[in-house]
């Protein structure tokens, strides 16, 4: 059987797509239901988008609601191809949470993104200290032709990288997932974290429980507050 996300990466995206049952623009910045309907001959700036971040010749100005059953249907089916993907390029052994935020990443950046990014070059070499800071890096979006850098993303990137930090399962390919109380980097479970940067500090993940989540939470505030002032030099400059 094909390895697939576990509940934890399932609950976050439904929290971070949001179920909206009509078609929307997903460069529109209204949060979740207060987002303009897309009506028939409306202007499209980013991607028409509906239900748990659904996008594809089904979701078009106008089309008819869904219901969340639906809605998750999609999801899932959406998810199988990014699944594959990060099964089958990532080389180096994943735990449940880590296979889940790069599964994340490949569902909103696609899947040619991801497998040709840096940083699966670098996840293949060993360095998985150097993925939170590739994620954040993938912070644009493009609205009327243009790049620009979106919030929305800056906070979802901390988001991957929150779930990269927590500790889980460590399962390689054709074998069943073994418990682990942290995840394997270079071979060793380790228990120290350290801040995250826009250039990728090092990351290790702690043991699960308590400080676990609270060390996370430090993680991923380290990483936004690396990601505004990597933005502000380089408006300054």
């Amino acid at each position: 059987m094909a390895r697939q996300v576990n509940a934890t990466t399932e609950a976050a995206l439904k929290q971070w797509e949001s179920f909206i049952p009509f078609v929307y623009d997903d460069a529109d910045p209204k949060p979740g239901l207060k987002k303009t309907r897309l009506r028939p001959g409306m202007k499209v700036r980013g991607t028409a988008t509906q239900g748990y971040g659904h996008t594809g010749p089904d979701v078009y100005p106008g089309a008819p609601d869904v219901t969340e059953a639906q809605a998750l249907a999609w999801l899932r089916s959406d998810l199988n191809p990014c699944e594959r993907a990060v099964a089958t390029s990532a080389k180096v052994d994943l735990t449940d949470n880590q296979f889940g935020a790069l599964v994340m990443f490949a569902f909103n950046a696609g899947i040619g993104a991801f497998k040709s990014s840096t940083l699966l070059k670098k996840l293949n070499a060993g360095n998985y200290a150097a993925v939170p800071g590739e994620l954040a890096k993938w912070n644009k979006t493009t609205i009327d032709g243009k790049k620009v850098v979106s919030n929305g993303l800056v906070n979802r990137r901390a988001a991957e990288a929150g779930l990269w930090a927590k500790g889980g399962y460590i399962q390689s390919s054709g074998t069943p997932a073994l418990p682990q109380r942290a995840p394997l980097i270079n071979g060793k479970v380790v228990s120290t974290i350290t801040a995250v940067s826009s250039t990728g500090a090092l990351q290790f993940v702690p043991h699960d429980g308590p400080l676990a989540y609270a060390l996370a939470g430090v993680l991923v505030l380290a990483c936004v507050v690396g990601i505004g002032l990597y933005v502000w030099d380089r408006v300054k400059n």
